[in-house]
């Protein structure tokens, strides 16, 4: 599954420097991230674990553009992008990022391969054709390529997240970010799901940055940073 962009695998394909970012306002301001400092490389698994409150989800946002810091530097393929407009940081994302949350999104409406195909219609860099026949292919790679036409509502929980997956790797980018993505799912659809997105990614040489309270999960991971109070430890 080459494609436009595919970078050679060990090739740093995000860095962060010394981000911080504040939540709330007057005296209820609080220091959530304290200078955090980061890359992630193509091909590599990384897993950023600590107890809730520790800035992990925050930090995943600002990676993913959905935020921007309050000080520090976001780089995505070398591109300084935290402090881009709106319209900048929205098209890296449709291009760069893929995202899988604890909860899949999907619309449920919709089939799995209708799923599939939406950010590449938003993107719109392929035609017709060749978007349906990726969809196929990566519905295919997550082991669904029998159930392409099923609604959201006729697919089973691991099933929806599978489709999520194939959904975040549609547009071929540079950097998959997961926040819990296994938090709703038993422990075999988990297992699964995490060889998916490992499998998947190591073969399309993507960055995989995932946030995880499943230690598990996290001892497969190729690095493991811990955080605590918004800051890496260890």
């Amino acid at each position: 599954m080459s494609g436009p962009g595919v970078v050679a695998p060990g090739e740093v394909a995000l860095r962060c420097t010394d981000l911080h970012r504040y939540l709330g306002r007057d005296e209820g301001r609080v220091h959530v991230l304290k200078g955090v400092s980061f890359e992630a490389r193509r091909g590599q698994v990384y897993a950023i674990v600590g107890p809730s409150g520790c800035g992990k989800s925050t930090l995943l946002y600002l990676l993913g553009l959905l935020d921007q810091p309050d000080g520090g530097q976001i780089e995505i393929n070398g591109r300084l992008m935290s402090n881009t407009d709106d319209a900048a940081r929205t098209a890296a994302r449709g291009e760069h990022i893929g995202f899988v949350f604890q909860f899949h999104f999907l619309m449920l409406e919709f089939s799995a391969l209708e799923n599939v195909m939406m950010p590449m219609r938003k993107l719109g860099r392929l035609g017709g054709e060749a978007m349906e026949a990726r969809a196929r292919q990566l519905l295919d790679a997550v082991g669904l390529g029998a159930k392409t036409h099923r609604l959201g509502t006729q697919l089973s929980g691991g099933e929806q997240q599978r489709v999520a997956i194939a959904r975040a790797l549609a547009n071929q980018p540079t950097i998959l970010l997961a926040d819990e993505p296994t938090g709703n799912l038993d422990v075999k659809n988990s297992a699964l799901v995490f060889d998916l997105i490992t499998r998947l990614a190591k073969e399309q040489g993507q960055a995989v940055i995932l946030v995880t309270h499943n230690p598990e999960i996290a001892q497969r991971c190729d690095q493991t940073r811990p955080m605590r109070d918004g800051v890496f430890v260890g």
